[in-house]
């Protein structure tokens, strides 16, 4: 397999790390979470990532290390020690080390503690989000490329929708396209607890409530699994709403486009078009320094002043309280177009906007693409028209 880092780059994200490290006092990092470790190392295997704030890092690796071997990017790669053995891996004069205690199991944090007595551990999850956020050119490429291959696969929809399908139906198709053309199987959240594919959910199915942090969940086809397609039957003059993440080069790009047998009503397709209204706004306004919730405030205002804020991000009474997410390894990255995220936007930054309506009993209509935050203003990286398509 070819690694889509570098060693250059892998040391570039170490010297970063490094430099937040020193800024709290911190003795180092000691990555668990598999994305964390592909981020620093090159390789997602079982593994344990150590990186001292002064000093070379070492990677821990429990299987494969054969695999490791070959893929790692970190020149000490070794095999997991036994337990009497690891607390040497750490030095002396280490007093603290850092952990991502958003994804880090107690039980490893248990672990770490009782081989390690006397040091503390503290939270580096912001430092490490915060760092991840802002995409070097490689990783700008890697989006790209993932959002041009997507939008090429997103535009057969048409060609392999039939009349009389379910959700589930054109769900396997589209799957089907992407996996051929190597879309990678996992979507990969930190948040605990939201597993999702993607979502095909049309009319009544797409207006329910459901579990996912998301505007749109979908029926699903099991209370197991309640996101995402349903066995519900695709029927004419109702709103198709097609919402998945593409991982073409290990980054996501994130869309959702329209479908239609048939035509709209009026309300929907006024709703729809206050949707683009609203992500162009905010694609105008991806501009370093702008502050996230003010961006989603922007949004909703929009979205009021249209008389549809109600029915602005999700079902009403459950709507969505954000309009727009990072995207990069994971589908939940920083930052968050979102109520109360305050930080800036920097240069580097990739969002994807999705403003949505969601009508009960009607079904939901909105838009999603995934964007570049630049010094010359935003770039789209999911090239496809955002029209509605009728099918």
């Amino acid at each position: 397999m070819v690694n889509v880092f570098s060693r250059d780059e892998i040391g570039l994200r170490l010297e970063r790390l490094r430099g937040r490290l020193h800024e709290q006092s911190v003795g180092g990092a000691l990555f668990v979470y598999p994305t964390d470790i592909f981020y620093f190392s090159g390789t997602r295997q079982n593994s344990a990532l150590w990186i001292p704030a002064a000093g070379e890092p070492v990677l821990l690796v429990r299987k494969s290390f054969k695999r490791a071997a070959t893929e790692s990017l970190i020149s000490d790669t070794r095999p997991f020690p036994s337990s009497k053995e690891l607390p040497a891996i750490f030095g002396t004069g280490i007093r603290s080390i850092g952990l991502t205690m958003d994804v880090m199991p107690a039980q490893h944090v248990g672990f770490y503690s009782g081989l390690l007595p006397g040091l503390d551990f503290v939270d580096i999850s912001q430092i490490n989000r915060e760092l991840r956020s802002v995409k070097s050119e490689m990783e700008q490429e890697c989006l790209r490329q993932s959002g041009r291959k997507f939008s090429e696969i997103f535009s057969e929809i048409p060609h392999v929708f039939k009349p009389g399908m379910r959700e589930v139906d054109l769900a396997a198709e589209f799957e089907y396209l992407l996996r051929r053309e190597g879309n990678a199987p996992i979507v990969r959240m930190r948040a605990f607890g939201q597993d999702i594919v993607g979502i095909v959910s049309s009319g009544e199915a797409a207006s329910g409530s459901g579990c996912f942090d998301g505007p749109v969940s979908g029926r699903g086809v099991r209370n197991n699994a309640p996101f995402g397609a349903s066995t519900a039957y695709i029927k004419p003059n109702t709103p198709i709403l097609i919402d998945y993440p593409g991982i073409f080069s290990g980054y996501i790009a994130d869309m959702t486009r329209m479908f239609v047998v048939g035509e709209l009503e009026p309300m929907l397709k006024d709703a729809f078009d206050t949707a683009i209204r609203v992500q162009d706004w905010l694609a105008d306004n991806l501009i370093p320094g702008n502050i996230c919730e003010d961006l989603y405030y922007g949004a909703l205002r929009i979205a009021e002043e249209s008389g549809l804020g109600e029915y602005f991000m999700g079902v009403p009474g459950e709507n969505a309280k954000f309009v727009g997410h990072g995207v990069g390894l994971e589908l939940d990255e920083f930052p968050v177009l979102a109520k109360s995220f305050k930080h800036k936007l920097q240069e580097g930054n990739v969002i994807a906007l999705e403003p949505k309506f969601v009508f009960p009993g009607k079904g939901a209509v909105g838009i999603e693409n995934t964007w570049l935050v630049t010094g010359a203003g935003s770039e789209k990286l999911t090239p496809l028209s955002d029209e509605i398509v009728y099918l």
